[in-house]
């Protein structure tokens, strides 16, 4: 048996290398897009292809995971399947062959990051909770990754030109390769821990649960409009593309800075609790993104929120998730996250924003991310309120 150490740290390396490929591939396939000549509702749509395969993919290899225990080797099997994916993008382009590779790429690559997490949630979770602290250390090297990526990929476009772009992003998927490779092949989850487990659909029955689901669907859904259109808002407001890749740069520092110190930082607040200031937090940074685009120092003060708007409420989601679906519930109840989370809002949010984009322009996209996660702040509190009332009730 892997001791867990050791599977921690190669779901570290996995990680890196994980958001390494993101770094590579978000920032800047919308601006390969716009060189190639596409317009800005097809950029969208494009952007929310990722999205599309989100609403099916992660559960049906969540499910195939938690019914064959054998998470790792269909993380294996997912990232050789996403890297050849990816070669599709090196055929002669058109809007039809460009969705179809990242169709493809992103429904292999979306058994990645949840069964990883799901590994590594089995490996610090203990009585129904999670150490968020250890959780920290190993997710924050994906932020590393990401960093890593968007710094050394904006200044390399900006000397070279993005015509290196789909090259790069081969480069980064066969690092992915790799590294799946490195993690050690986990024990079946023991037969007691599916007798624990209740139905999904008992969870799911949770009002709890599905306020829960539905804050993380409108928090997610204003981060679609700095995942799809934030590199193209500011290519329209003439900054260059080491600027671009300095304001992405920000936002990831701070995530790192969170998810190495989020053990003492939660602490000091319920996991509900700081979906909340989440939310909150998220639609203060899209009024200013909206309203002061032009003005860099506001930019890079809006960017500085990420540590609240995604690396805390990503954690505070991951334990939850963790407490909602037990035992040999845990692949599913990951990917119903990236499903209900980043699946649908994605969709909705690159097609919608779009259309938003091209009616009324860039800015309006954030408007409408920040009214939503004002929402996402609203479901958040009301999650809370039946979690602690629930809690008593048990109790």
């Amino acid at each position: 048996m892997a001791d867990a150490g050791r599977t921690l740290a190669a779901s570290a390396v996995l990680s890196c290398a994980y958001f390494f490929s993101i770094g590579v591939f978000n920032p800047y396939a919308p601006l390969w897009y716009q060189e190639l000549g596409l317009s800005v509702f097809a950029i969208g749509l494009l952007a929310s292809v990722s999205s599309w395969t989100r609403l099916f993919a992660p559960y049906v290899w969540g499910a195939l995971a938690d019914r064959s225990g054998r998470r790792v080797e269909l993380i294996r099997l997912a990232a050789v399947a996403s890297a050849l994916a990816a070669l599709g993008f090196a055929l002669p382009p058109s809007f039809a062959v460009l969705a179809a590779a990242s169709f493809l790429m992103f429904m292999f690559n979306a058994a990645i990051v949840p069964l990883t997490e799901t590994v590594v949630a089995a490996n610090l979770s203990a009585s129904g909770g999670m150490d968020a602290r250890r959780y920290g250390r190993v997710r924050v090297w994906g932020s590393i990754g990401f960093l890593a990526a968007v710094l050394a990929a904006g200044w390399w476009f900006e000397h070279f030109g993005l015509k290196h772009f789909v090259w790069c992003l081969l480069i980064s998927l066969a690092l992915v390769v790799m590294a799946a490779w490195r993690l050690p092949v986990q024990p079946a989850p023991a037969a007691h821990e599916h007798e624990k487990s209740p139905p999904v659909s008992e969870v799911l029955r949770r009002t709890e649960v599905r306020w829960f689901f539905a804050g993380v669907f409108l928090t997610v859904l204003a981060h679609s409009a700095l995942y799809a259109f934030f590199s193209l808002y500011l290519d329209s407001l003439a900054y260059g593309k080491p600027v671009v890749g300095m304001l992405w740069a920000v936002s990831v520092v701070v995530e790192i800075a969170w998810f190495w110190l989020q053990g003492r930082l939660l602490e000091r607040g319920s996991l509900h609790g700081w979906l909340v200031a989440a939310a909150l937090v998220t639609s203060g940074r899209f009024a200013l993104t909206a309203a002061f685009g032009s003005q860099l120092w506001v930019l890079v003060l809006a960017q500085s929120t990420h540590a609240l708007t995604f690396a805390a409420q990503h954690t505070a989601c991951i334990a939850l998730v963790s407490r909602y679906f037990p035992g040999r519930l845990r692949g599913r109840g990951q990917a119903l996250y990236s499903v209900l989370g980043y699946g649908t809002s994605g969709v909705i949010g690159g097609v919608g924003g779009a259309w938003l984009a091209q009616q009324m322009g860039y800015a309006a996209v954030f408007w409408a991310a920040s009214a939503a996660a004002l929402g996402g702040a609203w479901c958040c509190w009301r999650s809370r309120r039946l979690d602690l009332a629930a809690a008593q009730a048990r109790a």
